[in-house]
């Protein structure tokens, strides 16, 4: 089922979100619905906050960021990058910190650089509950920590230097009172 994408600013956005109690919910059937609704949108992760359930899971798939790539330009790290992550805890970030242009579903229209660390090591259970412990870097690794601050009610834009956040006040709140061109169903704070 596709769902609506919750807009900026809905507080839930910006809520911490809770952990999954194994049983407590229907973690797979969920994650199918996010998975349609992130394909919907053209999205390659999507959190529960962004549909509304302020909850630790995230779904990710990495492999349209190559479709139009050239063979030697295809980035094998998401090769097979499709999964969903619950309760996950980013335990290590590593490596260079680099920048690169991050847009949001729930901010459509808007995109900014955003520095982040290239290399993280994440603790997290996958549908069936079995825990894994894996190191993701380059892209793969920013679209974790993209969907990962999502949990922990942060934004890309609150990375954004200072400037550039007041020059994309007015678009945010245009955002905030339901004017957007998003080509998906979007929900509004009321």
């Amino acid at each position: 089922m596709i769902l609506p994408i919750i807009a900026y600013g809905d507080p839930v956005l910006r809520k911490r979100a809770k952990e999954i109690e194994p049983g407590s919910i229907d973690v797979k059937a969920l994650s199918e619905n996010m998975y349609e609704t992130m394909y919907a949108a053209s999205g390659v992760g999507l959190a529960a906050p962004q549909i509304g359930q302020s909850i630790r899971m995230f779904v990710v798939d990495g492999e349209p960021l190559n479709e139009d790539e050239d063979e030697e330009d295809v980035d094998q790290g998401l090769v097979g990058f499709k999964k969903v992550f619950i309760n996950p805890e980013i335990i290590e970030e590593a490596g260079d910190d680099w920048g690169f242009e991050e847009g949001c579903l729930s901010i459509p229209g808007i995109r900014g650089e955003v520095i982040r660390p290239e290399i993280i090591v994440i603790r997290y259970f996958d549908t069936d509950w079995v825990e894994h412990e894996e190191e993701y870097e380059g892209m793969a690794a920013r679209i974790i920590q993209h969907e990962y601050d999502h949990l922990d009610g942060k934004l890309f834009t609150d990375y954004l230097p200072t400037l550039r956040r007041q020059l994309i006040k007015k678009k945010l709140s245009d955002i905030t009172k339901g004017k957007t061109d998003a080509e998906y169903r979007m929900k509004f704070h009321k």
